[in-house]
């Protein structure tokens, strides 16, 4: 196996080229913009669905739907019918607080902004940190429509915590919030005069440089302003916000923007919408990527039965963040599949198929590990506590594709500070590089 370490140069260079990819990306439209620069930047060429694709050999292209869904793919030099494509998937977006349409009221003398809940953030750790807005604005321009990506920088809303004085329990019992009541963020203090809702939008306007009266709608992000660190007696460990699922997909973009001219046509799918089940037109259970596979296979001038025997030969890998052992909880573990972090690559098993993997596909999985002398280890959930799932078991039905769930060790998924392991971002990278070259 390896024996490199936390601190050699090209693993701290992938680690913060990691915190700097998700310090850019505050929610999925400028995560898959930031994906989008950096194919540019190394010659893939963008397509558009709405066109017609003249597809050259060798080609590397991309796709984008939604805004925040994305699917690059670089042409192979054998045949689709013999050699099937190496898929790997992973998830823009991460659990967290999203704007309301009409967000801003006033209350009490100050401006306060409404919220949503989206899929499963631990809603407290949102409290008494530094908090702004990211995310997708409407923007009329004459009878056009115009998208425009904003982010503040700025620390600019805050949720802060009721005193232990008046929630004595609060250590006892959790910290816990009342999701319509307790959850609006404080904005700023209400000017007279002026109404709540015009508040912010003159913030939006001002930073996005249009008028007011031009803003139509939005999807916004709440996120938190502190950048990624490394951490740990010897830096050895990272954290940041949307690691999960951020890390993956930033380690599938590495890995396909290493390959040079592979057999097989290689192919990254980063879908929106996971942490909400994925049922839309641009999440995995969508048609993104069958439609993507069959404008593929359409070049290659395949029937039918080809793309099926192409599909065949096929290999997806559903790359999600895995849950790492922590000692301050032992009981929520099997006792005999703690995944350690910065001890490699977790390949993630569930009978019930909440993740894709058997005995097969984690077996050729396994193999590319050895080939990458990459560590690998196996997860199982407690055979007691409900298992999570991934796109994985989704892509697998609709294609028929053997399929595996991976993924890095980390702590405290779905925290709005989560942690993971330097070594392990840089064993999934190799990883997911033999994929696409083995």
């Amino acid at each position: 196996m390896n024996i490199i370490n936390a601190s050699s140069p090209i693993v701290k260079n992938q680690a913060q080229a990691l915190l700097d990819f998700i310090d850019a990306s505050p929610s999925p439209w400028h995560a898959v913009e930031a994906v989008s620069q950096q194919l540019l930047a190394k010659g893939y060429q963008q397509l558009f669905e709405t066109n017609i694709w003249q597809l050259k050999p060798l080609g590397k292209y991309f796709v984008v739907r939604g805004g925040a869904s994305i699917i690059a793919f670089s042409l192979g030099t054998q045949p689709l019918v013999e050699t099937g494509f190496r898929l790997i998937g992973a998830h823009t977006d991460s659990p967290g607080l999203r704007l309301k349409p009409k967000a801003a009221f006033a209350n009490s003398g100050l401006v306060r902004i409404g919220v949503e809940v989206y899929g499963g953030p631990i809603l407290a750790t949102f409290a008494d940190r530094d908090l702004s807005i990211a995310g997708r604005v409407m923007v009329k321009n004459g009878a056009d429509i115009d998208t425009h990506l904003v982010k503040f920088n700025q620390a600019l809303i805050r949720l802060p915590n009721l005193a232990i004085h008046m929630n004595r329990e609060v250590n006892d019992k959790g910290l816990k919030f009342h999701k319509q009541d307790e959850l609006p963020l404080i904005l700023g203090e209400a000017e007279d005069g002026i109404e709540a809702d015009q508040q912010l939008m003159q913030q939006l306007a001002d930073e996005l440089k249009v008028k007011t009266a031009d803003i139509l709608t939005w999807e916004l992000n709440v996120y938190d302003t502190q950048k990624g660190s490394f951490w740990g007696a010897n830096q050895e460990f990272i954290a940041n916000s949307q690691l999960d699922n951020l890390a993956s997909c930033h380690a599938a973009l590495t890995a396909l923007l290493a390959n040079k001219n592979s057999v097989t046509t290689n192919m990254i799918a980063l879908f929106d919408h996971e942490e909400v089940g994925s049922e839309s037109a641009n999440g995995a259970s969508g048609s993104f990527l069958n439609d993507m596979i069959s404008r593929v296979t359409a070049h290659e001038n395949l029937a039918a039965a080809e793309k099926l025997r192409a599909l065949a030969n096929s290999f997806f890998i559903s790359a999600d963040m895995a849950h790492a052992y922590h000692p301050n909880f032992s009981g929520s573990y099997d006792p005999h599949h703690h995944v350690l972090v910065n001890k490699g690559v977790v390949i993630k098993s569930n009978c019930n198929h909440r993740y894709a993997s058997n005995a097969d596909t984690a077996a050729r999985f396994m193999q590319f590990c050895n080939q990458a002398n990459v560590p690998y280890q196996q997860y199982v959930h407690r055979t007691d506590l409900g298992c999570g799932s991934t796109i994985g078991p989704i892509i697998a039905a609709q294609l028929g594709v053997a399929t595996v769930d991976v993924g890095c060790p980390m702590w405290a998924m779905h925290s709005l500070r989560e942690s993971a392991g330097v070594l392990d971002h840089h064993y999934m990278i190799c990883a997911l590089t033999q994929v696409f070259n083995g």
